[in-house]
């Protein structure tokens, strides 16, 4: 793992604030900064395309290589903690790392991937929905997934896959998302078609409330409602 971890080149961002971290995106640059181990925060700026394209990969460990580096600064391995998107929620505009040992256990969120085609999709009407589409672990650093694939071949129409059954890949790892949470669920959508006698209904007779009063001795017509009282 150490070794197959992405390595990205990092230098250390001795200036702060928003008006310099958007020069240094306008330069190419991602802002970010790196903590944890009972050890200084320090701010990094990183390639922003290089780190991205592991971003967009599913990659959580990676190697920090500074060049020129101090002793402070030797080659560490840090895990994603956080992206910061920008007002669109389209760019990365910022990321968190977390220093980390590669045999301790650490907390990630893992993306899930649907494989295979329900058979519950052959219903008329029916729909996949697909609520979660990542779930929160905990597990040893060397064991983080890229992904995790869940097979929806066997499900069916109104049948649901929760995070509970979801099958980790490794036993030391434990599930930390709300076991109930739904992973994928096919869902049918009925028509609702109005008769006509629902129809009918809403086209009645509307009340006269101003009917012309009878004369005395006269007999009311048949079908003529009574005049509304003064």
């Amino acid at each position: 793992m150490h070794e197959q971890a992405p390595l990205l080149q990092a230098t250390r961002r001795e200036q702060h604030g928003s008006r310099y971290c958007q020069r240094v995106r306008k330069a190419g640059g991602l802002p970010a900064v790196v903590y944890g181990h009972g050890r200084e925060p320090i701010s990094i700026t990183l390639d922003s395309r290089e780190a991205v394209r592991h971003f967009q990969a599913g990659e959580k460990v990676f190697r920090l290589d500074f060049p020129g580096k101090k002793e402070a600064d030797e080659l560490q391995i840090v895990l994603l903690k956080d992206l910061q998107f920008d007002y669109l929620g389209t760019n990365i505009v910022h990321a968190d790392f977390a220093r980390v040992d590669l045999n301790e256990r650490v907390r990630t969120r893992v993306a899930i991937h649907l494989i295979g085609e329900s058979k519950g999709l052959k219903t008329a009407g029916a729909i996949l929905m697909h609520p979660v589409n990542e779930i929160e672990i905990e597990c040893l650093v060397l064991e983080i997934p890229e992904f995790i694939e869940v097979s929806i071949t066997d499900l069916d129409a109104g049948q649901v896959i929760s995070a509970g059954d979801v099958k980790l890949p490794s036993q030391n790892m434990k599930l930390l998302t709300d076991p109930h949470s739904i992973v994928a669920q096919i869902v049918v959508q009925v028509e609702v078609k109005v008769g006509e006698e629902a129809a009918a209904a809403t086209s009645a007779e509307p009340v006269v409330l101003t009917a012309k009063k009878p004369a005395e001795g006269e007999a009311a017509k048949p079908g003529a409602k009574p005049a509304a009282k003064k």
